[in-house]
């Protein structure tokens, strides 16, 4: 299975299995690119299109950079230790957004939005769920 495939599997099972979903995307890193999205509403492009930035930003940017350079002088490691933030879970004002490296490949990274109403523990079970099936089809 290729990429794209993957990647709109993954999709679909985030609007099939996550409850209050709202929309969900994968980003990856390395391009800068978003691979595709998926809303239950029509958003404009241009802001889908920021997603990717947004979420490199998020695990890329300056400072989350140097404060994974940072940890690793701490520790001692001055290995590349992989990087130190794996999810990023965010609150806006009537939505919850879900950000999740690939354990396999960290330069993907998927988006998962649902309303503010989900039950959190749930929301994140059935996010990584589908995450877990997005690895084991790469």
């Amino acid at each position: 299975m290729n990429l794209t495939q993957v990647v709109n599997n993954t999709l679909k099972a985030f609007r099939r299995d996550v409850p209050e979903y709202v929309g969900s995307g994968v980003v990856d890193l390395s391009t800068g690119m978003l691979l595709d999205a998926d809303t239950v509403d029509d958003h404009p492009r241009d802001l889908i299109d920021m997603l990717a930035a947004a979420t490199a930003d998020l695990f890329e940017g300056r400072t989350i950079t140097q404060i994974e350079q940072m940890w690793r002088e701490y520790r001692g490691t001055h290995d590349d230790g992989g990087h130190y933030f794996q999810e990023i879970l965010i609150y806006s004002n009537s939505l919850v957004h879900l950000f999740m490296r690939s354990p396999s490949n960290v330069e993907i990274v998927a988006a998962v939005v649902c309303r503010r109403t989900v039950n959190i523990g749930m929301f994140f079970a059935t996010a990584r769920q589908a995450m877990r099936e997005l690895e084991e089809a790469r």
